[in-house]
């Protein structure tokens, strides 16, 4: 069996570990300055990546939560997986099954934009790769390891989430938040021509989206919407071009707040799109599924913190059947 992560792996999952979650209840919980909840992403996720998706499967609750300017956050997380990959249907591969060992080491920073609090953050994962299957009902295996695709974003809330320094913040409490979001995915992780699986994707994508949060007490209720764009993999097995259209998705969360600035979070994401094509012959590999995920957050200190992640796959039309768990801690200062 010959690999590539243009073929959508699991990876994609992690992004969540760096949700852009700078805090991790609602303001009005808070004491200042000493109880911030500190749990940030995928990042990534969902990444890191599942590079076929460039993450649009991702589950990030509490992405557009508010937080002071001049914060900085380290995360350092790992994340393991295990399911079906998806392979090009041109290909008589059966019975895929992939294990994949994720490590990540990312950065964000808060700072203000025209009164607005915005954030910038940067993803790197590293991920080890061993899959399984039949190719022509001939058994191979492939292992590769190596750097994943680099993320990179800018995010910044329109309303409800004023740009304030640590001592405005002390009276900050959120209502509505509606914000934005730009991610970039760079071509720079492992890729192999002659493969089809690959941790690297030899190609850019883009994702914008859309999100809203409501705080009410000790509950927060969640919902985006976005869209990844890809440029073409121009050596795809080997001198190929392989296309692939915009993926659709929307996913909605529930938190809740417990004593002890304690949070986990329930959701579910639905994405369709993302057909592809290799030299201009359109696959029979439209999107169309659903996920279930939970982030549990608990601060370990004024400085550091840590997160559990897990998902799963609920319908799969095609590709992305597999279950995740990662693990992240972060350690946060002020400037």
């Amino acid at each position: 069996m010959r690999a590539d992560t243009n073929a959508p792996a699991p990876l994609c999952y992690c992004e969540q570990m760096y949700d852009r979650n700078l805090f991790t209840m609602p303001a009005c919980l808070m004491s200042f300055p000493g109880r911030f909840i500190l749990l940030s992403a995928v990042i990534g996720g969902a990444a890191l990546y599942a590079p076929g998706y460039a993450c649009a499967q991702d589950l990030e609750p509490r992405a557009y939560a508010n937080a002071p300017v001049g914060m900085n956050f380290i995360l350092v997380g790992y994340q393991y997986s295990n399911g079906a990959l998806l392979f090009d249907p041109a290909l008589p591969i059966t019975d895929a099954n992939a294990d994949i060992n994720l490590g990540l080491i990312g950065y964000v920073h808060t700072l203000g934009i025209a009164g607005h609090s915005a954030k910038v953050g940067a993803l790197l994962p590293v991920a080890d790769l061993s899959g399984d299957g039949y190719l022509s009902g001939v058994y191979r295996s492939r292992v590769t390891s190596g750097m994943a695709d680099p993320s990179f974003y800018f995010s910044i809330n329109f309303h409800g989430a004023p740009a304030l320094s640590f001592k405005e913040f002390k009276d900050y409490r959120q209502d509505t938040i509606v914000g934005f979001t730009f991610k970039v995915t760079a071509p720079l992780g492992v890729y192999e021509p002659s493969k089809l699986i690959n941790i690297g994707t030899n190609r850019w994508s883009f994702k914008p989206e859309f999100g809203i949060s409501r705080a009410i007490g000790r509950w927060v209720f969640e919902g985006a919407a976005s869209a990844v764009f890809y440029t073409d993999n121009n050596d795809f097995d080997t001198g190929k071009t392989r296309q692939q259209d915009p993926i659709y998705s929307a996913q909605g969360h529930v938190i809740y707040t417990f004593p002890g600035n304690k949070w986990m979070a329930v959701g579910a994401t639905y994405y369709t799109g993302g057909r592809t094509r290799v030299d201009g012959i359109r696959k029979n590999d439209l999107q169309d599924n659903w996920r279930l995920g939970f982030t549990a957050a608990f601060p370990v200190s004024r400085q550091h913190a840590i997160k559990v992640i897990g998902s799963g796959g609920v319908s799969t039309r095609t590709g992305t059947d597999y279950d995740s768990i990662a693990l992240v801690w972060q350690y946060r200062w002020t400037q």
